[in-house]
C-alpha cells in the first residue's frame, strides 16, 4: 500500500527588514519634498541626455533617508549600484574593485564617506572628474604611472558630519542635499505605510501615537512600529490600535515625548544629582557609568534639539521643559539683599 505523503505549508521566507520597509521608487518616499522634487528634475534630465548622474552627497542625522535614497535612484534609472563604507575602504586598492566593475550609468554608494582615509580621497579624485585612475607600477626610477580609463558612473555619498570630509572632497559633488527631520504626519504616513506592507492592521490614532514618539526620525519609526507589532501579535490579535500602540511603548520605556530610560536618566542626574547647575559630559557620564562620546553622540542631540537642555560655556543645563517633564520644581536662585549705593 502506497504511504501518503503529508505536506505541511511552509511559510514565505520573511524579507530582509530594511528591504521589506524602503521605498524602491522616487515615488513612493515621503517626506523630503524639496529634495525628492529636485531629484526628480535630476532624473528626468540624465534620462533626457542619456547621461549619468551627476555626483551626489547626502548629509543629515542618521535614520533619516540618505541610504534610502541611494537605492532609489538607481531603480529609477533601472542601473545596478554597489555599497560600501568608508570605513572599509583603508587604501587605495580596497578602491579598486568597486571602480572597475561600475558600468555604464551604475551607481557607487559609500556610506559614512567622511571616515575615508585623506589617501583614498585623493586616489578617487580623478575617478570622479576624468573616469580614470592612476596607476603606479615599479619602484623607484623604473616605476611608471598607467592612466586606465573607468566607465562613467554616478558616485553617492553619505555622511552624518559633512564638515569632516575635506573641502576638495565635498567640492567635487555637483549636488549637496541635507535632508532634515521629519513632521508627525510624514511619520505617521510612513508607519501606515510599512505596516501594510508587513500586512499589519493598524489605527490612524495608533500610527499618529508611534510618530509623536519617533523623534522626527523614520528609522526609529520603523523600530517603533516592530516592536508594537510583535506586541500586538504576542498579547492580542495583532492589530495595532491606540490604547495597545500606548502600552508597547510604555513597556519599552518610551515616553509621550520620545524619550527612553537613559535620557529621562540624564535628565534626573543633571536635575537631581548637580541639582540644575552647569555640569560638563564628562561628569554626567562618570555619573551615570556611561561613556562620555556615547553622551554626546546619542542622547544629547535629541535633547538639545527639543530644549530639554542647553549648552553653556561652564556645561550642560536643564531648562524649564526638564523640570516639567520630571515633574520637579526648578532650583531657586540665591539672592543677595541689595543694599543702597551710598551710605549715610
Amino acid at each position: 500500500m502506497a504511504r501518503e505523503a503529508i505536506v505541511t505549508a511552509q511559510p514565505e521566507p520573511a524579507p530582509e527588514y530594511d528591504a521589506a520597509l524602503r521605498p524602491r521608487l522616487l515615488s513612493e518616499v515621503i517626506g523630503q519634498k524639496a529634495i525628492v522634487k529636485r531629484l526628480g528634475i535630476l532624473l528626468k534630465a540624465a534620462k533626457k541626455f542619456r547621461e549619468p548622474l551627476q555626483h551626489m552627497l547626502f548629509d543629515g542625522p542618521p535614520g533619516l533617508g540618505k541610504t534610502t535614497f541611494a537605492t532609489v535612484l538607481p531603480n529609477e534609472l533601472g542601473t545596478t549600484v554597489q555599497m560600501t563604507s568608508g570605513p572599509a575602504l583603508s587604501k587605495p586598492n580596497d578602491l579598486m574593485p568597486f571602480l572597475t566593475n561600475a558600468t555604464e550609468g551604475s551607481v557607487l554608494f559609500i556610506d559614512e564617506i567622511h571616515r575615508m582615509p585623506r589617501v583614498v580621497e585623493e586616489f578617487i579624485y580623478p575617478a570622479m572628474e576624468d573616469f580614470r585612475v592612476d596607476i603606479v607600477l615599479g619602484e623607484g626610477v623604473n616605476a611608471r604611472t598607467i592612466s586606465m580609463p573607468l566607465q562613467r558612473f554616478t558616485l553617492i555619498g553619505a555622511t552624518t558630519r559633512s564638515g569632516m570630509l575635506s573641502g576638495p572632497m565635498r567640492d567635487r559633488f555637483k549636488t549637496h542635499e541635507h535632508l532634515e527631520f521629519y513632521s508627525v504626519d510624514e511619520l505617521a504616513q510612513i508607519i501606515r505605510v510599512n505596516a501594510r506592507k508587513l500586512q499589519t492592521p493598524i489605527t490612524e490614532e495608533a500610527s499618529v501615537e508611534l510618530a509623536r514618539r519617533s523623534r522626527g526620525t523614520p528609522r526609529i519609526a520603523n523600530n517603533r512600529m516592530w516592536w508594537t507589532r510583535s506586541y500586538a501579535a504576542s498579547e492580542a490579535d495583532g492589530a495595532i490600535t491606540l490604547p495597545l500602540a500606548r502600552e508597547a511603548l510604555d513597556m519599552a520605556e518610551v515616553d509621550r515625548e520620545g524619550l527612553d530610560r537613559q535620557d529621562r536618566k540624564y535628565l534626573e542626574t543633571l536635575t537631581g544629582i548637580f541639582n540644575g547647575e552647569p555640569t560638563g559630559v564628562e561628569a554626567i557620564a562618570a555619573t551615570m557609568n556611561i561613556a562620555s562620546d556615547t553622551l554626546s553622540n546619542e542622547i544629547e542631540p535629541y535633547l538639545l534639539r527639543e530644549q530639554f537642555i542647553i549648552r553653556s560655556p561652564r556645561g550642560r543645563v536643564p531648562t524649564l521643559k526638564s523640570y516639567q517633564l520630571l515633574g520637579r520644581m526648578p532650583r531657586k536662585e540665591k539672592t543677595e539683599p541689595q543694599g543702597s549705593l551710598f551710605t549715610e
